[in-house]
């Protein structure tokens, strides 16, 4: 048993002792079912907030207008929610008022069926108002009472219904999926941050085969074009033949992320996003297809994605570098020693080098030119000559040094210098940056 499943059971023991109702609710129920982990535990209970705060001694009312407290007082914060029917909602994600309620009306507001069953830690009954069982059993994704009504509500569930068909390798009940395809073009009117964490969680919560069949699905359901509609751009672009026997840069890039396995975001975001210049650098010249320029220009393009999804800049600079070195492999053989080490002595080359791994076998499938890479990686490793950086982006921070593409350009500097063996302590290389880099006065 997890510490968080431990913490959920130890609480609604509690709740129960005091006289109330306390189910396990939710994902957690579902996940349990399907014999997978679950994430998070959750406990729903007909006790008011005010009744649960005075309960337990470390409380924190993240949402007790709403009915909702986390409780730690036995480890993990666990999410304690009161039985609730909620009014209208007014902004697409928020009921305007919530009133007490049965678990029976409670079950009746959450998304999908097999996210709205609860389960007595008791005795382990599953308790179950909306049908939930028999669509684990069927493997389909369908919206509790009226799909249009359930969107209108929080507008995130089209993009939370793609995302749990493609992680459990379920298919979407046609009414879901029909009113999911109505109400796609809506899905822009809500918050971007909330819309970039599904879309990273499509790209790294599943195995093999998830996160292609997550963007199919995208697609077919029309809201790639009005999140992504970058992406949606690959579509039906030709790449040559000779190159890339798959087919467009769509299918291409559908190859890419259906290697990935419970990636890292960047490595998913990179897999993405890395030929995502390709069609606004689409040019034929003497009867061949080019893409000139597309790595540089996809490193623009996935800034500025990364960006209106509010991903953090450690994500989108990680992924601009994935994006705009993605090729560099290609002249690894040729290359100078000295210019072989700097480029395998970059930091995230190991995701680098994976991205590099997929994309071949999306295409023409040989190896030969990153197994040289790997090969020469290891020797380079084995040999000491790549010695971990002296300065990180951090120490220049903490040295006074404002955020910004100038921190980049310091620590190449140094790393070259380092790798050139002028610089060899921590020490040398601030005094280096400090006289070659003033700080710029505030």
């Amino acid at each position: 048993m997890s510490d968080k499943e431990h913490a959920a059971r130890q609480i609604a023991a509690r709740l129960r002792s005091a006289g109330h109702t306390a189910l396990l609710a939710g994902g957690c129920v579902r996940d349990l079912l399907l014999g997978r982990e679950p994430k998070d535990f959750d406990v729903a209970t007909d006790a008011p907030p005010e009744v649960v705060q005075k309960l337990f001694r470390r409380t924190f009312p993240v949402g007790a207008q709403f009915g909702v407290v986390l409780v730690a007082d036995f480890g993990p914060a666990i999410e304690v929610a009161t039985f609730r029917e909620e009014e209208e909602y007014l902004d697409g994600r928020r009921p305007s008022r919530v009133h007490l309620a049965t678990p029976e009306v409670d079950a009746q507001r959450r998304d999908f069926t097999i996210n709205g069953m609860f389960l007595d830690p008791q005795t382990n009954q599953v308790i179950d108002f909306v049908g939930g069982q028999e669509d684990l059993k069927r493997h389909l994704i369908r919206a509790i009472g009226e799909p249009t009504a359930r969107i209108a509500e929080d507008r995130l569930r089209m993009l939370r219904a793609v995302r749990f068909a493609a992680v459990l390798g379920f298919d979407i009940e046609p009414s879901t999926l029909e009113a999911i395809r109505a109400n796609a073009a809506n899905i822009v009117g809500i918050a971007w941050e909330r819309i970039g964490d599904e879309i990273v969680r499509m790209l790294t919560e599943g195995g093999r085969g998830s996160a292609r069949r997550a963007f199919e699905l995208l697609d077919t359901t029309g809201l790639l074009v009005h999140v992504l509609p970058e992406v949606a751009a690959m579509k039906g672009v030709e790449q040559p033949p000779e190159h890339h026997p798959e087919g467009d840069v769509w299918t291409h890039t559908l190859l890419v992320i259906g290697q990935l396995d419970h990636a890292s975001v960047t490595l998913a975001l990179g897999a993405l996003l890395h030929d995502v210049a390709k069609p606004v650098t689409q040019a034929r010249h003497d009867g061949k297809i080019t893409f000139y320029g597309h790595c540089e220009r996809g490193a623009e393009m996935a800034v500025a994605i990364c960006q209106r999804l509010r991903r953090s800049r450690e994500v989108w600079e990680r992924v601009a570098f994935l994006v705009q070195e993605h090729l560099r492999h290609i002249h690894a053989r040729e290359m100078r020693p000295s210019t072989l080490k700097r480029f395998l002595a970059q930091e995230g080359i190991d995701e680098l080098l994976e991205l590099v791994r997929m994309d071949i076998l999306a295409s023409n499938g040989n190896l030969d030119t990153w197994e040289f890479c790997r090969a020469k990686l290891e020797e380079f490793r084995k040999q000491g000559s790549l010695p971990q950086p002296l300065l990180r982006g951090r120490d220049l921070l903490a040295a006074g040094y404002a955020p910004g593409p100038r921190i980049g350009e310091i620590l190449r500097a140094v790393r070259d210098l380092q790798l050139d063996g002028k610089l060899h302590t921590r020490e040398e290389a601030l005094a280096w940056v400090a006289e070659r880099y003033p700080r710029e006065k505030g």
